[in-house]
């Protein structure tokens, strides 16, 4: 009966890292009138040192037409030309990560372990960071940045890989522009 409480935890864990949800954060300056934006252009310029998306430029297109898509459904103006109101910089960053699990231990009986043996698993993977930069492009200052971390998830297939980044991307853009200022 221990054994199928163990291994029902262990399943659900697997569950939930599969479907792991995007942790996010966001930053403004607050002095700014983000109502004065109504265009954007995405930076194609030089890259960020480490971007990992220069390192995959497909799934940098991938990115950069979710973040059209989500600014378009905000109300602004995608613009190809340098008189665009903001520059959106798209860059991320994968670090490794480790989880370790202590399953206790006296009392339970492993059949490849033996019997009374503490147990510890170590479960080793990749963590993304996609961070959306707007800049002022008559200023050329940052004035807001979005930050979502993911675990790293491999898709075969290209229609479910766009469905994660376009669900990455809107949780990351969910709070752009901030509440105006009373």
């Amino acid at each position: 009966m221990k054994y199928f409480t163990y291994l029902s935890s262990v399943l659900l864990l697997i569950a939930f890292t599969g479907c792991s949800s995007v942790t996010t954060n966001f930053d403004y300056d607050p002095a700014v009138d983000f109502s004065q934006y109504k265009s954007f252009k995405i930076y194609d310029g030089e890259t960020v040192p480490g971007d990992e998306l220069a390192q995959h430029p497909l799934i940098k297109k991938r990115v950069e037409l979710s973040v059209k898509k989500e600014m378009e459904a905000k109300g602004y103006t995608s613009s190809g030309s340098d008189d665009a109101d903001m520059i959106l910089v798209i860059h991320a960053g994968v670090k490794d990560r480790m989880q370790v699990t202590n399953w206790g231990g006296y009392g339970w009986y492993d059949p490849w372990w033996g019997p009374y043996g503490g147990r510890v698993d170590v479960n080793e993977y990749e963590e993304s960071t996609l961070v959306i930069d707007i800049v002022d492009s008559q200023e050329k200052d940052m004035v807001w940045r979005g930050l979502g971390t993911k675990i790293v998830e491999n898709y075969s297939n290209q229609e479910k890989m766009q469905k994660m980044i376009d669900s990455y991307v809107a949780q990351i853009l969910a709070n752009f522009p901030p509440p105006a200022k009373k």
